[in-house]
């Protein structure tokens, strides 16, 4: 089956951020006497919008976190990938094979648009992103797992969910897909295969992509 549209998650599919990211994250949650670990970061927190943090630290604690916790930790984010990002490997390859085959792609992240942003300036995917091709979980009320930021990318792209299918490495991010009725191919680089149940077909390198696409 070839598919009308590619939707991309962003983080740890296209830029390999979620090691910085989650990093961060446990490290600031830790401070502000939350004690978190990489692994519970990435359990917890991988592929979700930042109102996630929010909730789970309300209802395990009962303490809200402070009205600046979202800038404080878009700085310290943005700081180190304006250092140290890179593109996920292949991603690049990816990209110019479905240009080259003409077949539609764009990209759905729970991060915000200022995320993705930095990320692709630093990359250089900014220049395969233009603005029309980028959606945010800022788009619409609810993030991952709400089918909410597929079914808006879809529609802003014009083409019907059964038509569109997902890459994602998050189990947030597969369970979103399914529930907007997309197929879903899991990456399985930093997620083990069993986390994201429900996808349709599994990879552990971006080379392997294309062949799974039909391209």
């Amino acid at each position: 089956m070839r598919y009308d549209l590619v939707i991309f998650d962003n983080d740890g599919v296209l830029v390999d951020s979620e090691p910085l990211s989650n990093g961060l994250l446990a490290g600031y949650l830790t401070e502000l006497g939350h004690p978190t670990t990489y692994e519970d970061s990435l359990r917890d927190y991988m592929g979700a919008a930042l109102h996630r943090v929010h909730d789970l630290v309300l209802e395990r604690s009962g303490q809200r976190l402070p009205e600046d916790f979202d800038a404080t930790f878009h700085a310290r984010v943005f700081a180190a990938f304006r250092e140290e990002l890179e593109p996920v490997e292949g991603a690049v390859e990816v990209l110019k094979r479905l240009v080259a085959e003409q077949v539609p792609y764009c990209v759905a992240s729970s991060g915000s648009h200022e995320r993705i942003r930095v990320g692709h300036r630093k990359t250089g995917l900014d220049a395969w992103f233009p603005d029309e091709l980028v959606h945010s979980a800022e788009d619409v009320g609810r993030g991952k797992p709400a089918p909410d930021l597929f079914l808006h990318a879809a529609a802003r792209m014009g083409v019907a969910p059964e038509r569109c299918v997902v890459v994602e490495d998050s189990r947030l991010g597969v369970q979103a897909a399914v529930a907007a009725g997309m197929d879903v191919y899991g990456f399985t680089a930093m997620t083990p295969q069993d986390r994201l149940t429900g996808a349709r077909r599994f990879f552990s390198r971006m080379d392997e992509l294309p062949a799974l696409l039909g391209l």
